[in-house]
């Protein structure tokens, strides 16, 4: 059962409003925080309330340890998660975020009995479809530029060593659970799945979007957009009006 201190250590409300249509959860990337959902949410206001998670590791839990792997974050996430299931929120999840809103997404189904009301999916590939990665036994140099390569990390940030040495434990934890992700299989989400994916992004091929089809007993839609891995900062405007149209329909 969620407490009120679990509910302000693991989730951001950048712009509550209890009268929303609709409540859309963001999980953030590799190395990401909530804070990466804060111009989304204010997009999205006052329709749409989005609940963003703060992963262990960063930002203000930056003393805590990041989670050992993708299963245990979602069995946390769930459990503080569930309270908010008498009106199930639609999911958002981008990279790594995306398989901890698959993996949460299937605990509450299993324990609740329903899934979230809508999946988006972005910026990566189906949870069965698998890659040998083995960044995170990297050097720091070669981490640190594959996050530059990326682009979602201002570069003037990245040329700052302390900041460098503060996020590279938590970047390196980060990836150590998505590399180590293994898809159980196991139920199907019984929820509408909408990828979203990068024309030009290497971490996810058209077919490994499509693979997301094995995962959901409803739709599944998969759209692309000019850009590389992190084509949603770029289309915020676009993806933002997608989603309120998408979960306003629904409610």
């Amino acid at each position: 059962m969620r407490t009120d201190l679990d509910a302000e250590l693991w989730i951001r409300r950048f712009h509550p409003n209890e009268g929303a249509t609709a409540r859309l959860v963001c999980f953030p990337h590799a190395g990401g925080s909530a804070a990466f959902y804060f111009p989304l949410s204010e997009l999205l206001h006052p329709q749409v309330e989005v609940l963003a998670v703060q992963y262990p590791g960063r930002q203000e839990r930056r003393a805590e340890p990041s989670a050992p792997d993708i299963e245990t974050l979602a069995e946390a996430v769930s459990g503080v998660l569930a309270p908010w299931w008498d009106t199930p929120p639609a999911f958002l999840g981008h990279s790594m975020g995306a398989l901890v809103a698959y993996e949460t997404a299937r605990r509450l189904q299993a324990t609740i009995g329903s899934g979230p009301a809508a999946f988006f999916a972005s910026g990566r590939r189906a949870p069965s479809t698998r890659r040998d990665e083995r960044l995170h036994l990297a050097d720091d140099r070669d981490l640190v530029a594959e996050i530059v390569r990326q682009g979602g990390t201002p570069r003037a940030l990245l040329d700052d060593p302390e900041l460098v040495r503060m996020i590279l434990p938590t970047l390196r934890g980060d990836y150590r659970a998505v590399e180590s992700y293994r898809h159980r299989p196991g139920a199907l989400l019984d929820a509408p799945v909408t990828v979203l994916v990068g024309a030009d992004d290497p971490k996810v091929t058209a077919a490994e979007a499509r693979a997301w089809q094995d995962h959901t007993s409803g739709p599944t839609e998969v759209l692309t957009f000019d850009g590389g891995h992190f084509f949603i900062l770029e289309h915020r405007d676009r993806i933002g009006a997608l989603i309120r149209a998408r979960l306003t329909e629904r409610s």
